[in-house]
C-alpha cells in the first residue's frame, strides 16, 4: 500500500510499478479513468490517446493493454467508487495524529476488507477466498501464491490512494 500526495504521471507510473510487484495475478489489462496522470487523450486535437504518454509506455513495457473507461458509463467504475466511498467515510470519521497513524489505520482496514468482510457479489465470501479458489483452477494466471495473512496485509489486493 502507498499513499500519494499528488495525481501526476510520476505517481501513476510508480503506482503501476508497485501494483506489478504486489499483484499475485499476471496483469494483462489495465482500466483507468481519463485523468491526465493516465492519458494524454485531451491534449490532442482529435481527442485520441497518442500512446506516447508515460503511463501507456510503461503499460507497453509490462505487456499490459491500457484501456480507458467508456464515456458516460459510470457503472464501469461502480465497485471502485463504492470502495473509495468506504475509504472516504473512514477518513472522515477518524482523526489521525500522524501520517503513520493514517497508514496503520488504512492497512488494518485493507486487511479487514480483504480477509474478513464478506461481499454479496462474490457469493458472500471475503475477497481473498475466490482469489485462492481461482488460483487452484487457473494457476497459469498467477505469478505468486495467494495466502491468508495473520498480520497486516501489505500485498495481494493492493490499495493505492491519491490524496489531494
Amino acid at each position: 500500500m502507498h499513499i500519494y500526495d499528488d495525481m501526476t504521471q510520476a505517481s501513476s507510473v510508480d503506482f503501476l510499478r508497485r501494483l506489478k510487484l504486489a499483484s499475485p495475478i499476471k496483469i494483462s489489462k489495465i482500466l483507468t479513468d481519463k485523468g491526465s496522470q493516465f492519458t494524454d487523450r485531451f491534449a490532442t486535437k482529435d481527442k485520441k490517446p497518442s500512446g506516447k504518454h508515460t503511463f501507456n509506455v510503461v503499460c507497453a513495457v509490462l505487456h499490459a493493454e491500457h484501456r480507458l473507461v467508456p464515456l458516460r458509463h459510470p457503472q464501469t467504475n461502480g465497485m471502485v467508487e463504492r470502495f473509495n466511498g468506504r475509504i472516504n467515510e473512514l477518513l472522515q470519521q477518524t482523526r489521525f495524529d500522524s501520517r503513520a497513524d493514517l497508514w496503520a489505520t488504512l492497512l488494518n482496514y485493507l486487511k479487514l476488507y480483504n480477509h474478513h468482510i464478506p461481499k454479496r457479489a462474490i457469493g458472500s465470501k471475503t475477497p481473498i477466498l475466490p482469489l485462492k479458489e481461482w488460483q487452484q483452477k487457473r494457476p497459469e494466471l498467477f505469478v505468486k501464491r495467494v495466502y491468508d495473512r495473520t498480520g497486516l496485509d501489505t500485498s495481494g489486493l493492493a490499495l493505492f490512494l491519491f490524496i489531494d
